[in-house]
């Protein structure tokens, strides 16, 4: 049965999408059947991935408002047989239509519910709307990436509340997988101040690793690939290579 993983921070730039590529990248290497779903209507992911969105025929909307199987709409990237399901602009109408229909809540999970994967990767929308309560409510659990800077943690209460009612009232299978902390400069104290203060409020769900402040990690999505593939060596793809090894072991 899949592990299925809300990448969610309502807070924009924190390397979410960046780390729904990179995490599903390497849990693809390590022979895991990995599917990524785009929930974001900006459509970074697809993007960062080699999508041009203007050629999409279908995306996730189609499967959201449309009842498209998934299957019809998913893309094989060349990434270890790693699988997308794309979005386009057109999935902030979705937003909208779903509004009226029953069990809203309950779209993406339906429309996931057969498919045959390892760990299923959705990447949320920064905001707390319906779409991003589709992809808690389909989700096993969430990470949570949280940027290394002064507000880091602004913002955080409102996503735990939100976590937590969606627990109490629609998914109570719902965890907390992780906080991982990105764009970490290790030559400031601030970085080192935002660490603590995120330890002492998440305790033992801060992952270990820390994914670094890097050039060629964020040169990658615009070159439409993974860390993995733009630069191997680089200080970004040992620390995602390293967080994939953590959420194996986690998610077991």
């Amino acid at each position: 049965m899949a592990k299925v993983i809300a990448i969610a921070n309502q807070k924009g730039g924190v390397g979410k999408t960046t780390t729904t590529i990179n995490l599903g990248a390497y849990l693809a290497k390590s022979k895991q059947k990995v599917l990524v779903v785009d929930l974001d209507p900006q459509g970074n992911t697809s993007t960062g991935l080699g999508v041009a969105k203007e050629s999409l025929q279908r995306d996730l909307y189609d499967v959201l408002i449309d009842s498209v199987h998934p299957n019809d709409v998913t893309l094989v990237t060349p990434y270890h047989g790693m699988k997308l399901l794309p979005a386009a602009a057109g999935l902030a109408g979705a937003e909208i239509e779903l509004v009226s229909r029953p069990q809203r809540e309950f779209q993406l999970k339906q429309a996931l519910a057969d498919l045959d994967y390892d760990y299923v990767l959705i990447d949320c929308p920064p905001s707390l709307g319906l779409l991003t309560v589709n992809g808690l409510v389909a989700a096993d659990s969430v990470l949570i990436p949280v940027q290394a800077e002064f507000y880091a943690l602004e913002g955080l209460g409102q996503l735990m509340s939100t976590i937590k009612r969606v627990k109490q009232a629609l998914n109570p299978e719902l965890d907390l997988l992780g906080v991982v902390l990105t764009m970490h400069n290790g030559s400031t104290s601030l970085s080192a101040q935002v660490h603590e203060e995120v330890k002492k409020h998440f305790n033992d769900k801060v992952f270990d690793t820390i994914i670094p402040r890097n050039v060629r990690l964020a040169e990658a999505p615009s070159y439409g690939m993974p860390i993995m593939q733009y630069d191997k060596w680089s200080k970004g793809a040992k620390g995602y290579k390293q967080l994939a090894k953590e959420v194996q072991a986690r998610a077991k």
